[in-house]
């Protein structure tokens, strides 16, 4: 047992020792990691001297089984029996302190055992911290060597970035030089467009009058020196009825030059015609007409866009017409064409000699007598199974019926579509049926009421119509 008057033993001494020794611990564990290498062999020697003393008090501890030597000092000597009673005594009067002596002791013990491992556990972190050290350094030498790489490359970039600095502004000028250019080249184009346009309207306009000149100019030579093969053969004598009548019949060819001109102002160009009429090759092949058993005759053939059709599709055709420019124009073609009135050349046919007659734009220009007589001529002599195609502006288009019909001067009067149906069925054609043709364009039609499909049919509606009709 432990008392804290023994001289043996001084308590407050070894524990403010200890403590003195774990405060030292504790300030040596505060150190910086790297002087901890240095200062382990010291805290072991602290640790074994702690330890000596523990082990030397709890030695002491424990219940005594003599008395003190200070006891034994009387000057008379004490009996076994007294010593056993004063060995009892002091045990009893010393047993709490035995307890915290114990407690303390073992405490200590604790203390030092987890310091020790606690020892342990910083070294393994400085060994740890001296390789995440050591590693750092390598890692942080090789930073400084990428830093040094990246400054000498961010140096050349910002050396590369003031040159392009200076290449755009050199390519803003060069911008707003070529934009300036390109505003001028627009402006040039502009102007060489609008030239362009005029050239070409003046180039159209100048074949027009070239070819109108040409063909005035033929037609007028060939009525000169027809005037004057007559004169030349009655010079001194005047000419008689025959010869009077014949020169009258030439002048009628006076205005051919001119109404070629008109048509090729207002008809419409040949390639749209050709497509246009491609709508009656289908009752062509139908008939099985066209051969030369079956020829095709195109009265009133004009610029002969139906016969070229015809040709090209392999089909046997003629044409007639009146205009001496429009045949020497057929002719110039290669198209196979005469110049004949129309009646009197029908009547030059045998009955049944013919499978088809066509007409387009030609009806519109006969007297009504004369309208009759093509009808009844047309029906003698085309075969059975043969048709007629005539077609005619359409004047159920108010607009055709009263303006456009009437740009033509040679013009007569409009036919509506049922009473030329009636002429054909009262002459003796079959299936007679109307075909209307060459609407205005969708842009101009209507989708709502009654009124306003109406007011399509009238005004935009087929600008053309055909009747058409067999021979049974």
């Amino acid at each position: 047992m432990i008392e804290s008057n023994n001289p043996e033993i001084n308590v407050e001494k070894l524990m403010q020792k200890i403590r003195e020794e774990v405060d030292k611990g504790k300030n040596q564990n505060q150190q910086p990691l790297a002087a901890v290498n240095s200062n382990a062999g010291k805290l072991n020697f602290n640790f074994n001297y702690i330890e000596a003393l523990i082990q030397n008090a709890e030695k002491r501890a424990f219940v005594r089984t003599k008395l003190p030597e200070k006891l034994n000092r009387f000057s008379f000597p004490l009996s076994n029996k007294i010593k056993q009673y004063g060995l009892k005594i002091f045990n009893f009067i010393f047993r709490d302190q035995r307890e915290v002596n114990f407690n303390l002791i073992s405490a200590l013990k604790q203390s030092i055992v987890i310091n020790r491992q606690l020892i342990k556990e910083i070294e393994n972190l400085r060994l740890q911290l001296n390789d995440y050290s050591s590693n750092n350094e390598n890692t942080i030498q090789s930073l400084n060597s990428q830093i040094d790489e990246l400054k000498t490359g961010i140096s050349h970039v910002d050396k590369q970035f003031n040159e392009l600095d200076s290449g755009i502004s050199q390519l803003d000028e060069l911008s707003k030089k070529l934009s300036t250019d390109i505003n001028q080249i627009n402006r040039f184009d502009q102007r060489l467009n609008e030239i362009n346009t005029d050239v070409k309207s003046l180039k159209d306009s100048y074949l027009h009058n070239d070819i109108f000149i040409k063909n005035d100019l033929g037609q007028q030579k060939r009525l000169i020196t027809m005037l004057l093969e007559q004169a030349r053969q009655r010079l001194p004598e005047t000419l008689n009825q025959e010869e009077s009548q014949y020169v009258v019949k030439q002048e009628k060819h006076l205005t051919d030059a001119f109404y070629v001109a008109f048509e090729d102002k207002f008809r419409g160009t040949r390639e749209n015609i050709l497509n246009r009429l491609k709508v009656y090759l289908p009752l062509i092949e139908d008939a099985k007409i066209g051969t030369p058993e079956k020829p095709i005759l195109d009265v009133g053939c004009g610029r002969g866009e139906w016969l070229e059709l015809l040709r090209e599709s392999g089909y046997t055709a003629r044409g007639i017409d009146i205009n001496k420019v429009m045949i020497e124009q057929c002719l110039s073609r290669g198209l196979d064409v005469i110049e004949s009135d129309v009646i009197l050349y029908l009547q030059s046919f045998e009955d049944n000699s013919l499978g088809a007659i066509s007409g387009f734009h030609i009806i519109e220009h006969l007297p009504f007598e004369t309208l009759m007589t093509l009808f009844a001529e047309a029906i003698r002599v085309i075969k059975p199974g043969g048709l007629i195609i005539f077609e005619t502006p359409n004047p159920e288009n108010v607009i055709v019926g009263s303006y456009s019909f009437y740009s033509d001067p040679t013009h007569r009067n409009p036919l509506p579509s049922p009473t030329i149906k009636f002429v054909a069925e009262y002459y003796g054609l079959k299936q007679v049926k109307i075909m209307n043709l060459n609407p205005y364009p969708k842009e101009f039609m209507f989708s709502g009421s009654d009124v306003e499909k109406c007011f399509e049919k009238y005004f935009y509606g087929a600008q053309d119509y055909a009747v058409i009709g067999f021979k049974s």
